[in-house]
This record gives C-alpha cells, sequence and structure tokens, in this order.
C-alpha cells in the first residue's frame, strides 16, 4: 500500500475523531433544549385540545336545555312549557355525563319569551340559556398557573 493513501486516511480517522469528540456536547445540549422545547409544546396542545373539549360540552349541555325549555309537555298534560329548575336539570345532567362537575357552572340563566330576529317581519320568540364554566391552564414543567379562564356558551332556540 502506497504510504501516502496511509496517511491520508490517517488524517481523516483523526479528523473524524476529534469533530466528533469536540462536537459531541454541544449536540447533546441543542437535544436537550429541542426536546424539551417540543415536549412542552406538544403538553401545551393537549391543554389547548382539552379546554376546546369543555367548551364544546358546555356548548352541547346549554343546547340541550334550551331544546327541552321549548319543548312544551304533552297535550292532555296540559303544554306547559318546563320549568327553569327542571331545565338546570338537563343541563347538569349532560355536563355530568361528560364528566364535567356541575357544582362549578356560574352565570347560569335561562330567558323566556326574547324576541330572536327583531328585524324579521315575522315576529319569532324563543329561549335563550347562559352558563360559564371555569377552566384553568397549567404551563407544563413549571409551578406557574394561569388564572381560571371562565368558557362561556351562549344557545337560543326558537319556540314553537
Amino acid at each position: 500500500m502506497c504510504p501516502q493513501l496511509r496517511t491520508r486516511r490517517y488524517v481523516v480517522r483523526h479528523l473524524w475523531r476529534t469533530r466528533v469528540w469536540e462536537e459531541g456536547g454541544a449536540q447533546l445540549v441543542e437535544a436537550a433544549l429541542v426536546i424539551s422545547l417540543l415536549l412542552m409544546l406538544l403538553i401545551g396542545m393537549v391543554w389547548m385540545g382539552r379546554a376546546y373539549n369543555v367548551h364544546e360540552t358546555i356548548t352541547r349541555a346549554a343546547r340541550e336545555g334550551a331544546r327541552f325549555a321549548v319543548a312544551p309537555s304533552c297535550a292532555t298534560c296540559g303544554n306547559a312549557y318546563p320549568t327553569d329548575a327542571e331545565v338546570q336539570n338537563v343541563v347538569n345532567a349532560a355536563l355530568a355525563a361528560s364528566s364535567l362537575d356541575p357544582a362549578v357552572v356560574s352565570g347560569f340563566s335561562i330567558t323566556r319569551g326574547v324576541i330572536l330576529n327583531p328585524a324579521s317581519a315575522l315576529t319569532e320568540t324563543g329561549v335563550v340559556v347562559r352558563l360559564n364554566y371555569p377552566f384553568q391552564f397549567v404551563v407544563p414543567f413549571t409551578s406557574i398557573h394561569f388564572t381560571t379562564v371562565s368558557l362561556s356558551a351562549h344557545v337560543q332556540m326558537r319556540e314553537e
């Protein structure tokens, strides 16, 4: 084998080993920083998804309450509309079915006889159900907790 070729191989091996040895620590530090940031981003996306899930759940519960509020009882029972307590029981049952605590709901209100579209030539009245549910975001890997965010639902339905 040619001595020049042997020398070149030695130089290439030596340079490769030296570069890997010198940059190994920097790569480890960079990987630790990037992985921690990506993990925080991933956990943050999970919390945002949970907040969206809670918002959709309270909106569905308010919709169930409004649907129950606009439906009169049977004709032989006198066609009476349900009371506010009965509507609230329906909303609480829908929240409990989705594993949300109905006891922390605030701002629950039922407004009956609301004119839904004042600009219309036809007078349409309906029911409006409003409720607020607290949700707390948590920043991962820290002791920082954002203040509680109040998610709100506002549903209106036309009386038949």
